[in-house]
């Protein structure tokens, strides 16, 4: 029997539909089928569901002659469906990839329970993505009562004769009910399963009129049913539910409002036990009746929340005026010969170059303080015994007015006055193969909002701007035009440590990993696209590690923009290592790096082990945020090692042994020798000499002047 049958209702959804069935037939766990209900749909819904169907055979196309409605439609859905388990999923909402493969991990370890909750996330038209609030680890009754985030076994839904209501709030009688029958027989997964999608128009949620007094009709049948003990349960989950809708502007207009309180209202007084009431003083309101209460409450709400705004406007503005003050006056203060202020990656902690520098300075000038910036909620990641200050504070603005040394991979937050005497070393963080600085305004696409008037500014204060290649060199002087900085051309610092680690040290970080001897480790690291919103890798990783065997390891790394990890699901082969604090022990363990545009392939080219490009966007890449050069050329100096464009091309390098040939050993040679020709492990002490020392230190082999 199919484990999953995914119900997906369709009327009027045309722009979306495509994106809903696509997340559901390219989920890694393919045992589903796919039930598509066209509910009489006046547009192109039927012909998108009839295209699936016909070239996928776990699809299957249901037209209803006359629109039924969103809960009848997945009524009929369910009776057509074969799956041990339902999910039923809007036609313009999407299942998050890994989410059927996490899904049955969670039902399996459960014991195969009636229902499992899931979480979910929403995305905005702006692509904006945000947690969907519901907090999985409280009572399940208080959970968003939807349909699209919880799976119900098929027999208990037969047998318990669940069904979606006809009209509006069809999910609220079968999500609720569900959930009582299920009893201890109910399961959680607090992962998002699917992203629900909130449309600027055209949706129920955003069309407000009396339509959604029916909130107050789904709730009365769920009472109603209910034992004496449900409806002790229930009731505050209802007040809750009722008074959210109340609150929405895009669902009761303001001359509905006092109607639909009287109507919650006698609902909660016929249904509570001995007159009981909810906790909250709304809730209170409802309760007896009392909408002048109810307004009394809401006013005086609006304005403590009017009035603690503006207080905190007015103190965010007098700390401010009294930290410009205090600014102004360390301004006139003599610059400490000893203080260095370090900064990276806009202040999220003690890495990168800074990091190499930073250890490097504590070894050969000690005599150099080195005070780190970082932000209040990235304090944690700053190791034991390294001094510190928080991004805007006191301490910040005095060390930003008295250091003589500033050192950063990005910039310093807040904006400050460069000083005579200060010498500000721009280490960058990473070799551009896209297009930056002024570069970027041909791909406005790529720039959100940046002020490039703010970019030149910026430049102005640097001193020195660090180079890890002739190519970097070139491209910081155009893109960074100034004549304030000279080019510091002396290699990465924190690539030092590929050429000092040795076979123990992979061994330990193997270990670390939970890597077994002897199983080859590939690190993906794919950059972020300034066109995505969030973490979707353009690779079903949990069939590509299945179709690469278990003598595979493959270590996931998402972009830092996408937070501290990638949401990976559970697999033997998979290991999430976006939050490892440092990416280059990540690469000491990894046998082989496959990533698509990201400036990691410049650093790993120094282990000299094999890079694969897999680039399945090269083209809509280069159009959206320009290149300097092909990557996929296959010209000596450009690309790295063996290229795929696809999944299937990318797994058979690794099963047929094209990752690692001569041809590809030529290619990173090549490449090694026009990227990386001033890393020699020595690149930190030769910035350390010539910042802090005022000597030059080794000179790198590559160096031709």
């Amino acid at each position: 029997m199919t484990r999953f049958s995914v119900v997906v209702p369709a009327h009027r959804v045309q722009g979306y539909l495509r994106a809903c069935l696509e997340s559901v037939l390219t989920q890694s766990f393919g045992d589903l089928e796919l039930v598509v209900v066209d509910d009489a749909s006046p547009d192109a819904c039927a012909a998108i569901a009839a295209e699936y169907a016909e070239r996928d055979p776990r699809a299957q196309l249901v037209r209803v002659p006359a629109q039924a409605g969103p809960g009848p439609a997945r009524n009929i859905g369910a009776d057509r469906a074969t799956g041990d388990h339902l999910l039923f999923l809007d036609g313009d909402d999407l299942l998050l990839p890994g989410a059927l493969a996490a899904i049955d991990a969670a039902l399996t370890a459960a014991g195969d329970p009636d229902v499992l909750l899931c979480a979910h996330d929403r995305v905005d038209w702006w692509d904006k993505v945000r947690p969907g609030g519901d907090d999985l680890t409280g009572d399940p009754l208080a959970v968003t009562p939807a349909a699209w985030n919880r799976v119900v076994r098929r027999a208990f839904w037969h047998e318990r004769r669940l069904a979606f209501s006809d009209g509006a709030y069809e999910d609220v009688v079968p999500a609720l009910r569900a959930v009582l029958d299920a009893g201890e027989r109910l399961a959680v997964l607090d992962r998002p399963c699917v992203r629900w999608r909130e449309r600027r128009a055209g949706s129920f949620a955003r069309s407000p009129g009396r339509t959604h007094f029916a909130v107050v009709t789904r709730h009365e049948e769920l009472l109603a049913a209910a034992t004496p003990e449900e409806r002790a349960r229930l009731l505050p989950h209802t007040a809750a539910h009722l008074l959210a809708v109340l609150e929405d502007p895009g669902r009761i207009t303001e001359g509905d409002r006092r109607d639909f309180f009287r109507e919650a209202s006698r609902l909660h007084r016929t249904h509570a036990p001995g007159g009981t009431a909810p906790a909250t003083p709304e809730g209170r309101a409802l309760a007896t009746g009392s909408y002048a209460a109810y307004e009394g409450l809401r006013k005086a709400e609006t304005r403590r929340l009017r009035l603690t705004r503006q207080l905190a406007r007015q103190k965010k503005k007098l700390r401010a005026r009294a930290m410009r003050a205090a600014y102004r006056a360390d301004l006139r203060r003599a610059l400490d010969p000893h203080l260095a202020v370090y900064g990276a990656y806009w202040n999220r902690g003690v890495s990168c170059n800074p990091a190499a520098i930073h250890a490097k300075a504590r070894e050969l000038a000690p005599h150099i303080r080195g005070v780190w910036v970082v932000s209040s909620r990235n304090k944690h990641r700053v190791p034991p015994g390294v001094e510190y200050v928080i991004e805007g504070s006191r301490r910040y603005w005095q060390a930003m007015a008295t250091a003589t040394y500033l050192i950063n991979n990005s910039s310093f937050p807040g904006g400050f006055t460069k000083r005579p005497g200060q010498v500000y070393l721009q280490t960058h963080h990473g070799t551009p193969l896209k297009t930056m600085g002024l570069d970027q305004r041909r791909y406005p696409a790529g720039t959100h909002g940046i002020s490039f008037q703010k970019v030149l500014d910026h430049t102005d204060q640097w001193d020195l701007s660090l180079s890890a290649n002739p190519h970097s060199t070139e491209i910081w002087e155009r893109v960074y035009p100034s004549g304030a900085y000279r080019p510091l051309e002396a290699g990465y610092p924190r690539n030092d440590v590929y050429f000092s680690a040795g076979p123990e040290e992979v061994t330990r970080m193997r270990a670390q990993l939970g890597v077994d001897d002897g199983r080859t480790v590939l690190l993906y690291a794919p950059t972020h696209r300034d066109y995505q919103k969030g973490f979707l890798p353009r690779l079903d990783l949990r069939r590509f590690a299945e179709r690469l065997g278990p003598s595979y390891v493959v270590l996931v790394r998402a972009h830092y923009f996408y937070g501290a990890d990638a949401g990976l699901e559970e697999h033997p082969q998979l290991v999430d290592v976006t939050g490892h604090p440092r990416v280059e022990e990540l690469c000491l363990a990894a046998d082989a790096l496959v990533t698509d545009y990201s400036s990691l392939m410049f650093d790993y080219a120094c282990l000299d082990r094999p890079i694969v490009t897999y680039a399945p966007d090269w083209q809509a890449y280069r159009l959206a945020r320009g290149t300097y050069f092909d990557l996929l050329s296959g010209r000596p100096g450009e690309t790295p090692g063996a290229v795929a464009t696809g999944e299937d091309e990318l797994a058979g390098l690794f099963r047929l042994g094209g990752w690692d040939t001569p041809e590809t050993t030529a290619l990173r040679a090549a490449f090694r020798e026009r990227f990386c020709p001033y890393d020699d492990g020595k690149a930190a002490e030769r910035v350390v000499r010539r910042l802090f020392l005022g000597t030059g230190g080794p000179q790198p082999a590559g160096r031709t002047s």
